[in-house]
């Protein structure tokens, strides 16, 4: 065992959970975990596609987790098994170089974007071997990163049955890396959260440097989260990538119509820095460079005075090679407008006026609206469901996650959130026998988790 990383918890207590997952790691491989290691999912309450613009999100951990059982040995081979039947079991060589298929997302193929994230990094020839069970109480593809949380616990426990050691900030720097691997071109957000997270508080993250500053969520109002039970996997489908080629091309689009050399410019947060513009002036500009009208292939190459084998090379990435629309106007008016609104919660929670729930609920009312409409990363369950939060009684309710499916989460005063389950469960849930069915894990209230950690059985 590595000595006493900063997050190293020696003792935990033997819940119900953790003895399940025990009894199924000792059943399979005959022997007891050395180690346990978890890492949280997260919910973003506002801030959403603006990480990998470059601009910093407002999430907090939930307290649903991914929890691993893991012991070390001289196999040669990882392997791997899920307490979950649906996930089939996956052994790997430890003298191989590990193959992750982008085009077969499989549960198994995340846990080795993090085990390759640290042999990488470390330059490790051979790894040790591994036995490992997962145990995941995040709902998959529902917009709380379960798969980031994936990747960071495989990462963490690789780390530490490898010996080797890093800060929590190197680490979720390297899991958002790694999770590439799998073809997401995400920002950053899921794996610096779930590193980052301490309990009882909210993050803001930034990025370049990384760093997280806590936020202090109001008293009087909780969190309160609810899925659609419309699943959306970032890593199958190119909705996601879209959205960021979109903002890359608007980049550059920008930065070209204000005499900027574009070539080095990917992100939107890079064009307002190089402009030296505030976000309001940023807004401003996207209304008189960019036409709502969507761009064609052929019009973002005479504007850049790129050929189109150079647009298709440089600028969109392996599952976008179809694009042929490109709505720039919107996404970059969405992206602007979020990051502006941001700070907006981050200044109310800061200052505490006597109506803060009352704005931040605004705040994330405007976010949802931004995010179907421009954006157009909700759909008709998910807003379906925000009217339905609000009706019962949230200040605000906004689509969390990728979208197109997946949850929303809502800021409900503290007096009325009983009323508030029940208006939700009879108006979504209920009248649906496949989301009656999938209630109990799909509807509650979430407080600010801790971040991802190591630790004994005592």
């Amino acid at each position: 065992m590595a000595s006493n990383p900063p997050w190293l918890k020696t003792e935990i207590t033997a819940d119900e959970r953790l003895k399940n997952l025990k009894n199924t790691f000792e059943t399979k491989y005959g022997e007891s975990p050395l180690f346990y290691a978890c890492a949280p999912g997260r919910v973003n309450l506002i801030g959403e596609h603006i990480d990998y613009c470059g601009y910093s999100v407002l999430p907090m951990a939930i307290e649903q987790n991914i929890l691993a059982a893991v012991s070390v040995n001289n196999s040669g081979t990882i392997q791997l098994a899920n307490t979950n039947p649906l996930y089939q079991d996956f052994t790997v060589s430890c003298s191989e170089d590990i193959a992750i298929d982008r085009d077969n997302p499989k549960w198994f193929y995340y846990f080795l974007c993090g085990v390759k994230g640290i042999q990488e990094t470390f330059e490790i020839p051979r790894l040790v071997g591994m036995s490992c069970v997962v145990d995941g109480t995040i709902p998959p593809s529902s917009g709380l990163s379960s798969s980031s949380a994936l990747v960071c616990c495989s990462g963490l426990l690789t780390m530490e049955a490898n010996q080797k050691s890093l800060s929590k900030v190197a680490l979720a720097e390297i899991c958002a890396k790694c999770e590439r691997y799998i073809g997401t071109e995400g920002g950053g957000m899921d794996q610096s959260i779930s590193f980052l997270a301490e309990r009882g508080t909210a993050k803001l993250i930034e990025f370049q440097p990384l760093r997280a500053t806590d936020v202090k969520l109001p008293d009087g109002a909780v969190f309160v989260i609810s899925n659609c039970c419309v699943e959306m996997n970032k890593a199958s489908t190119s909705h996601y990538n879209i959205r960021v080629v979109e903002c890359r091309i608007a980049t550059k689009m920008l930065a070209k119509a204000k005499g900027l050399e574009s070539s080095r410019l990917l992100k939107l947060a890079q064009a307002q820095t190089e402009l030296k513009a505030s976000l309001e002036e940023m807004l401003t500009l996207v209304d008189e460079v960019l036409h709502p009208e969507p761009y064609s292939r052929e019009e973002i190459c005479k504007v850049l005075d790129i050929t189109l084998e150079q647009f298709s090379a440089d600028l969109l990435s392996a599952n976008t090679q179809h694009m042929t629309q490109f709505w720039l106007h919107q996404r970059a008016k969405h992206v602007y407008g979020e990051a502006a609104r941001v700070l907006q919660f981050k200044s109310v929670c800061d200052s505490e006026p006597a109506e803060s729930i009352q704005l931040l609920g605004d705040l994330m009312n405007q976010s949802h609206a931004s995010c179907r409409d421009l954006y157009e990363c909700s759909c008709p369950e998910l807003d379906q469901l925000v009217d339905i939060c609000l009706k019962a009684g949230a200040v605000g309710s906004r689509l969390t996650g990728a979208g197109w499916g997946g949850c929303a989460v809502s800021m409900v005063p503290t007096e009325k959130v009983e009323s508030f389950l029940q208006a939700v469960r009879a108006a979504y849930y209920l009248p649906d026998p496949r989301r009656a069915a999938m209630e109990k894990q799909s509807l509650f209230v979430s407080k600010p988790g801790g971040g991802a950690a190591i630790f004994l059985e005592e």
